[in-house]
């Protein structure tokens, strides 16, 4: 049996689901997920005023409980700056497969550079989801013997 939508689907055992399913609580319906593209949107769940120097929690309007071995990966939109002046204080959101309680809202911690308003509704983030990196084994050395590529920040010069 597959929960979508509130309604539990019967499947047959040998059937398996073309993609991953993730539920979502929308605490707002100003905030349905919108995908145009590889990525999807996340949507402000009120209206804000800030001024230059404000902190902002932005609740985005939902909670979702990922898929097993996933985690979500949250940015804000390209035109986020331009837009509202507003930059995510933590450069990047990661979200675990754990944080799936009914109460567990995303968020986009914002630093306001400008004064600016964002309205209830209006796409300021955007998130994928992927699978968990695999485990990985270190083996230090003295010497990796590979071509040197110039140093940090030299690509494209």
């Amino acid at each position: 049996m597959v929960r979508i939508d509130d309604k539990y689907w019967f499947v047959a055992e040998d059937v398996k689901p073309i993609a991953p399913i993730v539920e979502v609580k929308y605490f707002d319906k100003r905030c349905k997920l919108e995908q145009n593209g590889d990525w999807i949107d996340l949507k402000a769940a009120k209206d804000f005023h800030y001024h230059a120097g404000d902190a902002l929690m932005i609740p985005l309007g939902v909670a979702m409980k990922l898929p097993k071995g996933y985690e979500a990966h949250m940015l804000p939109r390209s035109s986020t700056f331009k837009r509202y002046g507003i930059i995510m204080t933590n450069s990047m959101g990661i979200i675990d497969e754990a944080y799936c309680g009914d109460d567990d809202q995303w968020h986009f911690p914002a630093w306001a550079l400008r004064e600016g308003r964002i309205k209830a509704g209006s796409r300021i983030a955007q998130f994928r989801v992927v699978k968990h990196q695999p485990a990985l084994h270190f083996a230090e050395t003295s010497r990796l013997g590979y071509k040197n590529r110039g140093g940090f920040g030299s690509t494209g010069k």
